[in-house]
């Protein structure tokens, strides 16, 4: 048996029920005395359906055995009145149980989604990138509702059934052990095909909640790029996919339920079969004087007990492990260790100065794809520093480095000569603003999340922060202002107005390290103006590092750093690179117009055909003269794709 599998690049632990039931248990344990009360209300009003029968054999034992109706008639009423009291106790007893119930299971449901939601948010960064957002809700939600059938079936099946086959035999076996022996052989028979049949057929309830999270996955993934769909014209091929998913998941499940039609056909053989039986034998035990005519009464309302009990007993053993498929894939996330975890001694970080070190840093995919190698570079306290490159150079995973999103491969990150693998995550990230190139915000107010930066922050800091990213600009015209809901992940907004809530909630946090990644990419140029100079506030008496592919938007860095196939091949400040005629800065700001370096395809452009470039760009100059005029000042270039 395989102890584990992968998915997406994922390799999760080999769950099995005991590893279901211990997750469970996590959540049942502050609740436990709420389920001693539940089971032990549940097990003595169950021994009421068995003890009352036994009222009605001697009821019919003594209309049988003859005698004045007025003593008889008497007797009877004591009996019924009986039968009333025991009634109203075991009443009272189910009534507890559902109250119990009704308190257990919600509190305890909330305990493992919570328990789900807080591991499930450790884990790392590419556990996120490998995972469909959809599919892990539904994994969560079901997680819940999958403990929510095993206990309904548990407390109103299972044990019921279990208390009244054992306390059934036990009376009967008073009254005539083989009797109670045929009903304990087919007792066994019964729950043995159930069961064998049921744990066979569980690889097919695996498979159908497989598909489902797989359709659950792929319909989350297509709603949220709707707009992508509807651009590129991909209705039909994404409809296609989607029938494609949905044709295998109704198969599946046809196969499945068909099982089940089979299963329902042999307990309707068992159920008439232990019925002839039972009564066969028991008329020829009466002609022998063995058992009286009320034995056939506690027989009758004994067998259709059991029958009534273990009718639902496939159905009951299919919820429970098909709760369990349920349940397993949640358990899996739970079991699978957090990749980026703190140490045992972990320590707050405290930042002082906010000096960076990369010590020999290396970084690679799954032992496989290098993408860092060897990296050594101090940034000094206070100092700004551009990283540029080609996409897929390593710029952004030197950040999420940083922020310990990945852990390195090797070497060390030191901020203020403290490895941060020896401090707490949220110490580290505490004291790092960054604003994303492509910032996603909550369905939330702006307020809420402008505020995320400083959750604890007053409505003045809150609208401090948004003029000096110059949100007010638009929210001003907001119908609510600060309360607007901006949508899910910030759709309401344009992409510079979420770029500028993003500004405004890193000049909230105030950290003392800032890392921005492309913070003016999606903005107008006027817009850019006024960011540029918020950032300018912003990045004040801060440790900053940019990430940048518009070179126009690092000139006034301290210091430049370029970056090729994972290594820094040069740095310097822009006047320094630009002397340099060596520099393949200086090529690729050439080469430029208007400052934007696109992909990796345009900086081996420059790197290796530099003078070929430079020829272009002559040449359109020369073009442009002849058209417009050789006093007349030309563009660098008119068109090159860097």
């Amino acid at each position: 048996m395989p102890t584990e599998k992968i998915q997406k690049g994922i390799v999760y632990p080999q769950v099995k029920l005991k590893d279901v039931l211990a997750a469970f248990w996590r959540g049942i344990k502050p609740r436990k005395w709420q389920l001693f009360i539940l089971v032990v209300s549940i097990i003595l009003a169950n021994i009421g359906a068995i003890i009352i029968p036994l009222f009605y054999k001697q009821f019919f034992d003594i209309i049988a055995g003859g005698g004045d109706k007025i003593i008889i008639a008497s007797k009877l009423f004591a009996l019924i009145f009986y039968i009333l009291g025991i009634n109203i106790l075991f009443w009272i007893l189910y009534r507890i149980a559902t109250l119990a119930n009704t308190n257990f299971e919600p509190k305890v449901m909330a305990n493992l989604k919570q328990q789900s939601y807080d591991h499930l948010m450790l884990h790392s960064y590419s556990f996120f990138t490998n995972s469909f957002a959809g599919s892990l809700v539904q994994k969560v939600n079901r997680f819940a509702r999958s403990f929510e059938r095993i206990a309904d079936n548990f407390v109103w099946n299972l044990l019921p059934l279990a208390v009244r086959v054992v306390s059934i035999f036990v009376v009967v076996f008073f009254i005539n052990k083989w009797i109670a022996l045929v009903i304990l052989i087919w007792v066994i028979i019964f729950l043995s095909f159930n069961i064998t049949f049921s744990r066979w057929k569980l690889k097919y309830d695996i498979e159908v909640a497989e598909i489902d999270s797989k359709a659950t996955g792929y319909l989350a993934d297509t709603i949220s790029n709707q707009n992508t769909i509807q651009l590129f014209g991909g209705y039909k091929f994404e409809s296609s996919g989607y029938k494609k998913i949905t044709d295998e998941q109704a198969k599946i499940t046809r196969f499945a339920w068909r099982l089940d039609a089979i299963v329902e056909g042999g307990q309707a053989f068992l159920g008439f079969a232990i019925e002839f039986i039972l009564f066969y034998f028991s008329i020829k035990y009466w002609q022998q004087g063995l058992i009286s005519i009320g034995v056939f009464v506690l027989l009758q309302a004994y067998v259709l007990n059991i029958i009534n009990q273990l009718w639902g007993f496939t159905r009951i053993v299919r919820d429970v492990y098909q709760s369990y498929a349920d349940a397993k894939e949640m358990v899996e996330i739970t079991l699978l260790s957090h990749e980026i975890k703190d140490i045992p001694q972990a320590k707050e970080l405290i930042v002082d100065k906010g000096e960076i070190e990369f010590k020999n840093l290396t970084f690679s995919f799954n032992q496989t794809r290098k993408v860092l190698e060897d990296i050594n570079l101090i940034v000094k306290p206070r100092e700004k520093v551009a990283l540029i490159g080609p996409s897929g150079a390593g710029k952004t995973t030197f950040v999420r480095l940083l922020l310990r999103l990945y852990s390195a491969t090797s070497g060390k990150i030191l901020i203020d000569g403290h490895d941060i693998s020896q401090a707490t995550q949220e110490s580290l990230r505490k004291n790092i603003s960054m604003v994303p190139q492509d910032p996603i915000l909550f369905h939330r107010t702006l307020a809420e999340n402008i505020a995320y930066g400083k959750r604890n922050a007053t409505i003045e800091e809150i609208k401090k922060a948004a003029t000096l990213a110059h949100c007010n600009e638009f929210i001003k015209d907001m119908p609510l202002g600060f309360e607007t809901y901006v949508g899910e992940r910030g759709i309401k907004l344009s992409g510079g107005e979420r770029q500028r809530v993003a500004i405004a909630r890193a000049i909230l946090k105030n950290a003392p390290i800032l890392v921005l990644d492309e913070a003016t990419s999606s903005l107008d140029s006027n817009s850019e103006m006024l960011i540029q100079d918020a950032l300018e506030n912003l990045m004040e008496n801060k440790t900053v590092i940019v990430i940048a592919h518009r070179l126009s938007t690092i000139q006034k860095m301290d210091r430049i750093i370029v970056i090729d196939n994972g290594k820094i091949i040069e740095q310097g400040s822009h006047a320094d690179l630009l002397e340099n005629e060596n520099s393949l800065y200086k090529k690729l700001w050439e080469l430029q117009a208007g400052g934007f370096l696109e992909d990796e395809e345009s900086f081996d452009a420059a790197q290796a055909f530099g003078s070929e470039a430079q020829a272009l760009r002559d040449e359109s100059a020369d073009s442009d003269d002849e058209a417009e005029g050789p006093d007349e000042e030309k563009p660098v270039a008119k068109m090159v794709n860097f």
